[in-house]
């Protein structure tokens, strides 16, 4: 099982650059040790489940909502049974095409 979740996260009552609370968020993927993948626009996680996912999108709030009043987020899932290593697979499959 393969759960890929983008999800952008970031306060909107904290000025116009947001790179201080991002990399509060990308320092606790870092220590979930989930592979991730770190974009300009979002980041995307693989876990096992969704649920599994979603937990970590709840901590991201969780550390954000200790200073911050109103928080904005996206989030798009990709789940596939039967799959694994998806993050770097999905890829490599385009690029082999090219």
């Amino acid at each position: 099982m393969s759960a890929l979740i983008e999800f952008a996260i970031f306060p909107t009552d904290h000025g116009e650059s947001k790179s201080e609370f991002v990399a509060r968020v990308i320092k606790m993927i870092q220590e979930s040790g989930v592979p991730y993948q770190f974009t300009p626009m979002g980041t995307i996680i693989e876990t096992q489940t969704v649920a599994e996912g979603l937990e970590i999108v709840q901590k991201a709030y969780e550390i954000l909502q200790v200073d911050c009043n109103r928080i904005y987020s996206t989030i798009k899932i990709d789940y596939r049974a039967g799959k694994n290593n998806r993050l770097e697979s999905k890829v490599k499959s385009v690029e082999a095409k090219l």
